[in-house]
């Protein structure tokens, strides 16, 4: 694939945050201590899911994978995001650009995907307890795995290899904080309506459907508790309510930018910081830290560590 293909534009100009240098020290730091702190606390998951034999269940195996997703997302985009903040001149490669766009997708569908197959163990684990064992077998999860990155692959690689070729020959602003597939899309200095709804029904419709059925095995779960035990219904509310929170704020942004991806308002800054930087910090202690059974896990895991020291 040539990226050069009638271009004239060799890198882009990214607008990212504006305004004055003590609010991009500001953003620096703020910005810089969420990073650190998501990538982390992922670490801390997956260590912690990896050495202990009591979280080799289910839950804990996708939730190990969780983490590792959320660190590659993130990383993708927010480094240099934050290096940009130091920088009057913000500028990306092509090559830069298409790799940030692949990736962004590639981990992004599959994390989509792997929250669908968390979303049906918890209505296994809740719904069919008896069941649990048996259907979330060790073979299933390795499925679940593997069908989410073919489904990020694909969808990356479908809306890539149309992108790649496409000729830049004028203008190579981007007015966000990183290398957005309908901001780079608009530039190209061909028609590309048809493009155009390809990535609406590509990422904005994945996006939703995935949504919709997130939500529906979430209510799912919650009728199916209240008819078995209007008492567990509140526990159930409260550990729900708190995936609900994040896959909310992981899926809400994308949805408003892809599926209306080309109406894009100065918004879609905020928007971006949410589900490259903000999710994948909110992911472990919502998901995990605030697990009883992840914090005895831990404080064991460091009482062997600081004994063999």
């Amino acid at each position: 694939m040539d990226l050069k293909n009638g271009s004239l534009v060799t890198e882009f100009v990214l607008l990212g945050f504006s305004g004055q240098w003590e609010l991009q020290i500001f953003l620096f730091v703020t910005f810089s201590l969420v990073y650190c702190a998501a990538v982390l606390g992922n670490i801390l998951i997956i260590v912690t899911v990896t050495f202990s034999s009591t979280l080799h269940s289910p839950m804990y195996f996708l939730l190990g994978n969780l983490s590792f997703l959320d660190i590659c997302f993130s990383t993708v985009t927010t480094p240099k995001m934050i290096t940009d903040l130091l920088n009057e001149h913000k500028t990306i490669s092509m090559w830069g650009c298409m790799s940030q766009m692949f990736f962004m997708h590639l981990f992004g569908g599959t994390e989509m995907t792997l929250l669908t197959a968390m979303a049906f163990d918890r209505y296994v684990a809740i719904c069919k307890p008896l069941h649990y064992r048996t259907v979330m077998s060790h073979q299933l999860l390795s499925g679940f795995v593997i069908f989410s990155w073919i489904i990020g692959f694909i969808h990356t690689m479908s809306q890539m290899v149309l992108v790649v070729n496409l000729p830049f020959c004028g203008p190579n602003v981007i007015d966000n904080i990183f290398c957005d597939l309908p901001l780079v899309i608009k530039l190209a200095c061909i028609k590309t309506y048809t493009l155009e709804l390809f990535v609406i029904a590509d990422s904005g419709l994945l996006s939703l459907i995935c949504f919709i059925l997130l939500l529906v095995s979430y209510i799912v779960i919650l009728v199916t508790v209240w008819q078995r035990s209007s008492g567990r219904l509140s526990k159930a509310l409260s550990t729900l309510s708190a995936h609900i929170i994040v896959v909310t704020l992981f899926f809400g942004p994308c949805i408003f930018i892809y599926a209306w991806p080309f109406n894009s308002f100065s918004g879609n800054k905020i928007l971006s910081v949410f589900y490259t930087l903000i999710t994948p910090f909110l992911n472990p202690v919502i998901y995990s830290l605030r697990n009883q059974k992840m914090q005895k896990t831990m404080r064991k895991l460091q009482f062997l560590f600081v004994s063999s020291t």
